[in-house]
């Protein structure tokens, strides 16, 4: 232990922590140039980290910035003609599904997909768990972004993302959830401004955990109906046929590009044609 070697006092032990979590990552990574700089302690404290039978604190190397930081960072930008910083507000863009193997390519994690499909179209890497949730943050265009796959299964969705849009101060308006859609064909998609659970239990969850609130964007995915008789459940949980997946592997592509127009134009004409393209692509003419 720390307390072993340094034979600190209780405030000096607590001077340590609060110096290894403020220090830069590079500076703490060169144990030689650390203890130079600290002097006696610092040389003491290093002469025994390579101890085999030594166990330290796994102390954080550094605090996380804070959300409105984050987001400031990310989203000033010089886009007027001269040169003014211009503000972007946060997205926080959710897909549903449930965790693990099980599930892959199920109809019911459709969400998951489209996430999956952003985070590798847009350079987003999903390596942060936070909520219960895998997110990645990054931007599209020069809007921020925070990617969120929850992983607390479906049902529990809200879990992660009532938590998460009020870490990052995400307003209601800037909550896209993407998800399967059984009153859509298999494979047309849908932007709507707002809009009800539509006993989805996954988009139930979510509106539960934002305060009952239900005007947020989404994504709807196409997945069709079961046929004939066939239980929901078991049909949700089912695999696409090679003929459906085909179908939506073209969704999702479209998909990514609907999203970035979403973000960096709003709900417009685009989006109206959009929808428009999309109810009516599987029709004979």
């Amino acid at each position: 232990m720390c307390v072993a070697i340094l034979k600190p006092t209780l405030n000096r032990l607590v001077w340590w922590h609060r110096l290894v979590t403020l220090l830069p990552i590079s500076l703490l990574s060169n144990p030689p140039m650390l203890a130079a700089l600290l002097g006696t302690h610092g040389s003491s404290f290093f002469a025994n980290f390579d101890n085999p039978n030594l166990q330290l604190n796994r102390f954080p190397t550094r605090r996380p910035i804070p959300a409105k930081r984050l987001f400031r960072l990310s989203a000033s930008a010089s886009d007027s003609a001269d040169g003014a910083k211009v503000q972007y507000t946060p997205w926080l863009i959710a897909g549903l599904g449930n965790p693990g193997n099980k599930y892959h390519g199920t109809r019911h994690n459709v969400g998951f997909e489209m996430v999956n499909n952003i985070s590798r179209a847009e350079g987003i890497t999903l390596n942060t768990i936070q909520s219960k949730a895998l997110l990645g943050i990054g931007t599209i265009g020069k809007v921020p972004v925070l990617l969120v796959k929850p992983q607390a299964y479906m049902n529990f969705s809200g879990e992660s993302i009532g938590p998460l849009s009020a870490y990052y101060q995400v307003p209601l308006r800037h909550i896209l959830l993407i998800y399967d859609e059984m009153s859509l064909p298999n494979g047309v998609l849908r932007i709507s401004p707002k809009g009800g659970h539509g006993h989805h239990n996954g988009v139930k969850s979510v509106i539960d955990n934002l305060d009952g609130c239900r005007d947020f964007p989404r994504l709807c995915i196409g997945v069709g109906n079961p046929p004939g008789k066939m239980n929901m459940r078991a049909f949700l949980l089912q695999k696409f046929s090679s003929e459906e997946q085909v179908q939506v592997d073209a969704a999702l592509e479209q998909g990514v590009e609907a999203v970035r127009s979403l973000l960096l134009g709003g709900f417009n004409a685009k989006v109206t044609r959009f929808n428009l393209a999309q109810k009516y692509k599987f029709h004979q003419v």
